[in-house]
């Protein structure tokens, strides 16, 4: 047992050494939020248009997204994205699905994503960070060809999975 006064020892498996030079990747972990509220014809979910994010710019995506920070559990990174970039707290949150995804190429690409839906929420939905979201658009789930053009592949894959019923609490993406 380690104590104040004893110091652990260091892990000499890892110090001084990336782990690409363990022959291991980093995996960079994500967390999304999808709102969504009964519509005159079904279940419909709040997309943005993603606009100067460098990533996916001009796609629809998940209203509210970005990296779980370091120290932070992909709930609580759920949570503080949907009030940075929604203005909108206290969501009721669902866990849809953990996506271990790939794009096959550099360590940057392996990626964890957790997706959470919410019905319920304090405040309304609005742009806040207009330097990276062109708009918000409620859009239906009862037909694929409702959501605008084009979705974020991966974020469209859980989409239909939401609207079919037919989630499962891991899936993957890219392998």
């Amino acid at each position: 047992m380690t104590t104040a006064s004893t110091p652990a020892a260091p892990d000499t498996r890892t110090t001084g050494r990336t782990p690409q030079e363990l022959g291991r990747f980093v995996v960079v972990p994500a967390a999304y939020v999808f709102l969504t509220r009964d519509g005159a014809h079904g279940t419909e979910v709040l997309l943005q248009l993603r606009r100067g994010t460098g990533y996916m710019d001009d796609h629809w995506a998940a209203a509210a997204a970005g990296h779980v920070e370091q120290g932070e559990t992909a709930y609580a990174a759920a949570q503080r994205e949907a009030t940075e970039e929604l203005g909108v707290s206290d969501l009721d949150l669902i866990f849809v699905t953990a996506m271990h995804r790939t794009r096959g190429g550099e360590p940057i690409d392996e990626r964890i994503d957790f997706f959470f839906t919410a019905r319920a929420w304090t405040g309304e939905p609005r742009v806040v960070e207009p330097e990276k979201c062109a708009g918000l658009r409620w859009v239906g789930l009862a037909e694929l060809g409702e959501l605008p053009q084009p979705v974020v592949p991966h974020e469209r894959a859980v989409l239909s999975a939401i609207g079919a019923g037919t989630t499962t609490p891991y899936s993957t993406f890219g392998f």
